[in-house]
C-alpha cells in the first residue's frame, strides 16, 4: 500500500458523526435508521389474531354504537273496534261468517257455535255474508251444526255459492235478504302427486261431494242427480227462486212500513212471489 492510498482508505472507513441514510428496498420492511421506520403492517391481520397496540400507535377501541332507534309499528285503527263489535254480536247470540271459509275460519266458526250452544238454550242467528267455502271446511261446519242442541237460524246476504250452501242447508231455519243470490257450483280442486295418490284423492273428494249433494237434496226435496247437474251448470237463484227451489224457507222481512200503493213486504215464511 502506498502513501497516497492510505489516506483514501482511512477517509472511507472513518466515521463522520452523522447517520448514514439508507435507501428503502421495496418489498422488505424498513430497518431502524431507514425511511419509513417504524413500519406499519402492509396488509390486514390474520382473522382471530388480537391486535397488539404499539407505543407510537395506541389502539383506539371502536366507538359506542349508541341506542337503537325505535321501530314504528303501524297498528290497525279498527282492530279494537272490530273486536268489541264481535263481542257484542256474540253477546246477542249472533255469529257472522263472511268471505272464504277455509280450515282456519271453520275452526273459529265452530268454536263460536259450540260456545254459544254450551252457554244457553236460546236460538243462534248465523249471518252468512258473501260466503264461499272450501269443501273440507264446509263439511266440518256442517258436522258441528248437526250436533248442536239449540236451533240455528241462517240468514243469507250477498252471494253464497258452492259448498257454502251445505252450511246453509244444515241449519233448521233458513232465510235470505231481498237482494241475496244463491249459486250452485262445483268446488275447484287442484290435485297433484303420483297416479295412485291422485286416484285416491279423487275418490275421497267424490265421496265428499256426494255428502254435500245428498244434504242439499234432503233439504230441497229434489233428486241428487238434479242437484249435481245444477252445480255443474253453475245455476244461480234469486231469493224468490231459492224459496221455490227449497234452499230457504222465506225472505227476511224489514222493519220499514210498506210503500203506500206498493206490494206488501213478504214475511219470513211467505211464499215466493209469482
Amino acid at each position: 500500500m502506498t502513501s497516497r492510498e492510505a489516506p483514501r482508505s482511512a477517509s472511507r472507513h472513518a466515521p463522520t458523526g452523522h447517520p448514514v441514510a439508507r435507501a428503502h428496498i421495496p418489498g422488505i420492511p424498513p430497518r431502524p435508521g431507514e425511511p419509513g421506520w417504524p413500519s406499519r403492517p402492509s396488509g390486514p391481520s390474520v382473522p382471530g389474531t388480537p391486535l397488539t397496540p404499539r407505543p407510537d400507535h395506541p389502539f383506539a377501541p371502536p366507538p359506542d354504537p349508541g341506542p337503537v332507534p325505535p321501530t314504528r309499528v303501524w297498528l290497525d285503527p279498527y282492530a279494537e273496534w272490530q273486536g268489541k263489535l264481535y263481542e257484542r254480536l256474540l253477546a246477542k247470540r249472533i255469529v257472522l261468517a263472511s268471505g272464504l271459509l277455509d280450515d282456519d275460519a271453520a275452526s273459529r266458526l265452530s268454536a263460536q257455535l259450540l260456545t254459544l250452544d254450551a252457554e244457553q238454550e236460546d236460538p243462534i242467528r248465523l249471518e252468512l255474508q258473501n260466503l264461499r267455502a272450501e269443501l273440507t271446511a264446509a263439511l266440518t261446519v256442517m258436522g258441528i251444526l248437526d250436533v248442536l242442541r239449540v236451533p240455528v237460524h241462517a240468514c243469507v246476504s250477498g252471494e253464497i255459492s258452492g259448498p257454502a250452501l251445505g252450511v246453509l242447508a244444515s241449519c233448521p231455519r233458513r232465510s235470505g235478504y231481498p237482494n241475496a243470490s244463491f249459486v250452485l257450483a262445483e268446488p275447484r280442486l287442484q290435485l297433484g302427486g303420483t297416479v295412485t295418490a291422485v286416484t285416491v284423492r279423487e275418490q275421497q273428494m267424490t265421496r265428499m261431494l256426494d255428502t254435500l249433494y245428498f244434504r242439499l237434496a234432503e233439504v230441497t226435496g229434489r233428486e241428487v242427480d238434479e242437484i249435481r247437474d245444477d252445480a255443474r251448470r253453475g245455476r244461480a237463484l234469486t231469493t224468490g227462486q231459492a224459496i221455490g227451489y227449497g234452499l230457504i224457507q222465506g225472505q227476511q222481512a224489514g222493519n220499514r212500513p210498506p210503500v203506500p200503493g206498493g206490494p206488501p213486504r213478504p214475511g219470513p215464511a211467505d211464499p215466493p212471489p209469482g
